[in-house]
C-alpha cells in the first residue's frame, strides 16, 4: 500500500499542468491609446493614457466577467497569451486599475503596445490588446 501511495504521488508531481482558464473577452471589445499617437515625437518622461471600449477597469486579483487591468509592452513583442502576463521592465503592470502613467524613456525610437489581463494577469479570449505603435522620444 505505501508503495502505491507513494507511485500516486510521483505521478501527480509528474503529471503536466493544466492550462489556466481564460477569461472571455466581449466580441468588439477595443484597447488602445488615447496618447501619445502613433508615429510622435515625444519628450521624457512620456505621460501615457489608456482607452478601453466593451469591458470595466477592475484591480488585479478582482474577479468580475468582462473586466481586466492594464499592462504596458515597452519595446518587445506581446507575451505568451496563455500565461500569466510577466513582470519586468518591457512589461508593466497597473494592477491597481490605473489608466494613465508616466514613463521615463530614453532618446530614440520605442514601441508601446497594451494588453489587458484578468484578475490573475492573464490575457482575455480572445486578447484584448492595442496596435503596437512607435514613438519617438526626443
Amino acid at each position: 500500500m505505501k508503495f502505491a501511495l507513494r507511485n500516486l504521488g510521483l505521478a501527480l508531481l509528474l503529471a503536466p499542468l493544466p492550462l489556466l482558464a481564460r477569461s472571455p473577452a466581449p466580441e468588439g471589445t477595443e484597447l488602445y491609446f488615447i496618447s501619445p499617437r502613433d508615429g510622435e515625437t515625444v519628450a521624457s518622461p512620456v505621460t501615457v493614457r489608456f482607452g478601453l471600449k466593451g469591458m470595466g477597469v477592475a484591480p488585479a486579483g478582482f474577479q468580475k466577467d468582462a473586466t481586466g487591468h492594464h499592462h504596458l509592452l515597452i519595446d518587445t513583442a506581446a507575451p505568451p497569451l496563455d500565461q500569466p502576463v510577466p513582470t519586468d521592465e518591457h512589461h508593466k503592470h497597473f494592477g491597481a486599475g490605473q489608466t494613465e502613467t508616466v514613463i521615463t524613456l530614453p532618446p530614440g525610437k520605442h514601441t508601446l503596445q497594451l494588453l489587458l489581463g484578468d484578475f490573475a494577469h492573464i490575457p482575455h479570449e480572445p486578447p484584448a490588446m492595442s496596435e503596437q505603435i512607435t514613438i519617438t522620444v526626443k
